[in-house]
């Protein structure tokens, strides 16, 4: 279990590495190049962004619950079902929730208390954005099914190519050069979507002519009608998973009205700091799916006896590697925000909130692997529940209390993240010992 878990985590690890490198990337020709109003710009629309994202990464959670358990069982008709009811329910809703996000997204921005001297550039950012969320909702599910079979490195392939063609795009359209229009802040969501929508042909053609198991044929063509009775199966599964998530998004969005109260400065930190998070958080992230994608396997093999393996293979790699990379981000934190941030004050926020937050990742990992663990078995409801505590609850409320009636300040809104995350690892952990062990464990699919 050991060996086949590293086997598909390190392109997994890999992946994320390179999702986030992008990202940097971006933040680094933004903020360097820009300014710290672009950068807090960019910032200020990333957790309304990642909020309509969220939908489309709970309905992936979902299937890829289905898509283990199916392929687990060996049933190769009921995997392509599952494709083709999934990708097109995603691509309804992407292209609705990009018509309503461009309507409102003036409103929305507004609502957070976006600053008045960014608000305008967030919006047309948003915009660009928005109307590629069907494609990028389709590539992002696609991605989910492949590794819902154990297969990591296919959507680690196609993520170079995105990453290298996002890098390379990025200076041609902020800049304008090879005499394309420079478009400054705008070209690095052009950029974005350009990569996604190139990346996601290039890997529907490498699918097709490698005749992999979930290729895009024509058995996946006759399941695009939906099947109702699989669509009730995947939302069941995948709404809490969207709701969880969605909730997440809108704590994001209250944190940062919190931020955005300290000015533009403090709203640059935030995104800066997201960006380092993102590469702490990795470990987590990747050891959950790999959790959630071997214990659907072993659940529909029926070979329940692995699942203590898989539990305990996770949690010990989560502070095996996730503690080497918080050890590293703590050492090197001012060179690394440095790289993207050049006003001091914006810089010591930023490195103020990753003081207080980093070591909690750990934690925040332990907790996400035990949910993993049940969610591969339909038990979807109490993690879910759990999380709306942790962030609803406690994060939320602790950031706003100590954020404007304390001493602390600023620094009060960090405090709520390791609050949240002890709440919802204590909560989880509980549930694992004292009911969900004693249930029964059964296939959703046949």
């Amino acid at each position: 279990m050991w060996r086949t878990m590293l086997l598909f985590l390190i392109p997994l690890l890999l992946s994320n590495a390179l999702q986030s490198i992008g990202q940097l990337v971006g933040s680094i020709f933004v903020g360097r190049a820009l300014g710290v109003d672009a950068l807090a710009a960019i910032s200020a629309f990333f957790p309304l962004f990642f909020l309509l994202v969220s939908f489309a990464i709970g309905i992936g959670s979902g299937s890829s619950i289905l898509i283990g358990q199916a392929y687990g069982a060996g049933n190769d008709e009921r995997l392509k079902e599952i494709i083709g009811t999934t990708l097109t329910f995603t691509f309804l809703i992407g292209l609705l929730l990009a018509v309503v996000g461009g309507i409102f997204t003036w409103d929305v921005l507004r609502l957070i208390g976006t600053p008045d001297n960014i608000i305008g550039v967030s919006v047309h950012y948003a915009r660009i954005l928005f109307w590629s969320l069907p494609i990028m909702f389709l590539y992002l599910v696609y991605t989910t099914f492949l590794r819902g079979t154990g297969d990591s490195k296919t959507p680690f392939y196609t993520l170079v190519v995105s990453t290298v063609l996002n890098i390379a795009f990025l200076p041609l359209l902020i800049f304008g050069w090879l005499g394309l229009p420079k478009l400054g802040v705008y070209g690095a969501a052009y950029a974005s979507v350009f990569s996604t929508v190139i990346t996601f042909v290039l890997m529907l053609v490498y699918l097709r002519k490698t005749k992999h198991t979930l290729q895009f044929d024509a058995s996946v063509w006759r399941h695009l009608k939906m099947d109702g009775g699989l669509l009730k199966l995947l939302l069941r599964l995948g709404i809490p998973s969207s709701v969880s998530m969605i909730l997440v998004s809108l704590s994001e969005i209250a944190v940062i009205s919190f931020v955005n109260s300290y000015g533009s400065d403090a709203t640059a930190a935030y995104g800066a700091v997201n960006q380092v998070a993102s590469y702490v958080q990795m470990p987590a992230i990747s050891l959950s799916i790999a959790v959630s994608v071997f214990a659907a396997q072993s659940i529909g093999a029926g070979q329940l006896d692995r699942l203590k393996q898989v539990i305990r293979a996770g949690v010990v790699l989560n502070y095996i590697i996730g503690g080497l990379f918080i050890l590293l981000v703590y050492v090197f934190s001012r060179g690394i925000l440095s790289l993207f941030l050049t006003n001091e004050n914006t810089l010591g926020i930023a490195h103020s909130l990753l003081m207080i937050t980093l070591w909690s990742y750990l934690i925040f990992g332990h907790a996400q692997i035990m949910g993993a663990t049940m969610r591969a078995s339909g038990t979807v409801l109490w993690p879910m529940v759990f999380g709306i505590i942790a962030i609803w609850g406690v994060e939320v409320p602790v950031a706003y209390l100590l954020s404007h009636y304390s001493s602390l300040g600023i620094k009060g809104i960090w405090i709520g993240y390791p609050a949240a995350f002890i709440v919802s690892f204590a909560l989880q952990v509980s549930y694992y010992r004292l009911s969900w062990k004693k249930k029964q464990i059964v296939r959703l699919v046949s």
